[in-house]
């Protein structure tokens, strides 16, 4: 059985440097040996080494992952492995070289692996939260070719764009969010300590107040006497929500459902799912991955429940001799314009090329709609804060106008 990484012990280690001058410190290690040679390459003389315990699982993230797999494709390419260099010694090169982050240990986890005669692939699957199944079937579909670099850096392209895509998205929703969150906040503020002064005005007035104003100065009141308490509320059922939906699968799949019905960003966000799903089975199919073994790394390749649920049905279907297009179809949650090509594409034989191309559609229909949908906050954004903070200038100045004219 091969050992995870997570059965990594933490060590603490006291000795000193060339110089003679003490250090300690705190090493995660496969062992007592590897520890201290570890130490060794970095100039320290051991003293004393003590066991602490099981090291907890490393945490890698997405950039780290794709740069890793950038730097392993450029070595294999530049041919480093033909001039006698193994991938155990690559992978040892690579785990020395990065930093933070927990990436220098699964990346030495993976390299021990394959100095034991495990395949590459298999050592990459020991770590699924860094390496995901379609990420190992695409690796292990490159050993068994000997295409191993040409894979890897299709997989660094890929994840390299589906990261730009998710940036420029963050983008283009953070602009609007924030100045919404800024209005909001600027009109609390206006309610709780501006509009209270002009209601001691309007007391002396002893005339009835315009509706608008009327209705100003109860939601000011509301806003003094529950606003706090409101925030604090809202704030907690935010909290529980999140939690909930992070521990249950079928809330994720209902918020996924609810987001891809959304007027403006549902059309966004199944663009995007499409555009991963295509592209994720066509580079499947390009590597010579039969269809019903590509399937089974397809479980998590969109982001959104609601596709990844109509991955695991559509592969029930073909298993039963269904045809991928009527599969694609009865899953109700593939645009007419893409299972459409696909039925063209299978009855031509021309399955992998389709997919790809459609791939390369959807995302510059992602693009196109990105771009759009930031155009279009601008205006909103700047729209509802003007009709906020106006309304409420407004409502505050009509009765002194109506004074004056009275006068």
């Amino acid at each position: 059985m091969m050992r995870e990484v997570s059965s990594e012990i933490r060590f603490a280690w006291r000795g000193m440097d060339a110089e003679g001058r003490k250090k300690r410190g705190k090493i995660i290690a496969a062992d007592a040996p590897a520890a201290r040679a570890t130490l060794r390459r970095e100039g320290v003389i051991v003293v004393a080494l003590e066991t602490l315990g099981v090291a907890p699982p490393p945490k890698t993230k997405a950039a780290e992952v794709t740069l890793f797999t950038r730097q392993l494709a450029g070595l294999l390419n530049a041919g480093l492995l033909n001039a006698g260099l193994p991938l155990a010694g690559a992978l040892e090169l690579l785990s020395g070289s990065a930093t933070g982050g927990g990436l220098p240990r699964v990346v030495g986890a993976v390299g021990r692996d394959i100095t034991r005669g495990v395949p590459f692939s298999a050592a990459l699957a020991q770590h699924p939260a860094a390496f995901g199944a379609l990420y190992c079937q695409l690796v292990s579909v490159g050993e068994t070719a000997g295409a191993l670099p040409a894979v890897l850096t299709r997989l660094a392209d890929d994840r390299e764009r589906a990261a730009s895509q998710r940036a420029r998205l963050r983008a283009a929703l953070t602009y609007p969010v924030m100045v919404l969150l800024l209005s909001l906040a600027i009109t609390a503020g206006l309610l709780i300590g501006v509009v209270p002064t002009f209601k001691t005005i309007f007391d002396g007035f002893g005339a009835a107040l315009p509706a608008p104003t009327r209705f100003v100065l109860a939601l000011s009141d509301g806003v003094g006497s529950v606003g706090v308490p409101l925030v604090i509320a809202c704030s907690a059922v935010g909290v529980v929500l999140l939690r909930w939906m992070k521990r249950s699968p079928d809330a994720r799949e209902s918020a996924d459902r609810a987001a891809l019905r959304l007027p403006l960003a549902g059309k966004l966000l199944r663009s995007l799912a499409v555009a991963r799903w295509s592209r994720a089975l066509g580079t499947l199919l390009a590597a010579g991955t039969p269809l019903a073994d590509a399937f089974d790394s397809l479980a998590q390749a969109t982001g959104n429940r609601v596709f990844d649920r109509a991955t695991v049905e559509i592969a029930a279907r073909l298993r039963n001799g269904e045809r991928l297009a009527a599969a694609m179809r009865a899953a109700g949650c593939f645009p007419q314009d893409v299972v459409q090509p696909i039925a063209v594409a299978e009855e031509s034989g021309s399955l992998d090329s389709m997919l790809l191309d459609l791939a390369t559609l959807a995302d510059r229909q992602v693009d196109e709609r990105i771009g759009g949908f930031a155009s279009l906050c601008e205006p909103v954004v700047i729209t509802v804060l003007g009709a906020l903070v106006g309304g409420l200038v407004i409502a505050m100045y009509l009765p002194i106008i109506q004074l004056g004219n009275v006068v």
